[in-house]
């Protein structure tokens, strides 16, 4: 899913609920990296962050109008 800072998407395979849901969760989250990365490098910027669970990986790229975010299904070992 694309999300574009102000709440609106350009695009999202899964349902509208669960799309606002999750892109709410993961930009407060991307915002908290952000912030964690400056306080370590003022000089340095967060350029991506992957979450990795049991079930799935969160890939999220943000720029500075938007955050592209992708769902994906984790490899099994």
């Amino acid at each position: 899913m694309d999300y574009i800072t102000g709440g609106s998407f350009v695009r999202s395979n899964i349902d509208s609920s669960t799309t606002m849901s999750l892109s709410g969760l993961i930009k407060t989250l991307t915002d908290k990296a952000k912030g964690c990365v400056r306080d370590i490098d003022p000089q340095n910027d967060l350029t991506f962050l992957r979450i990795k669970t049991k079930k799935q990986e969160i890939l999220v790229a943000p720029d500075k109008d938007y955050l592209t975010i992708v769902l994906q299904a984790s490899e099994k070992a």
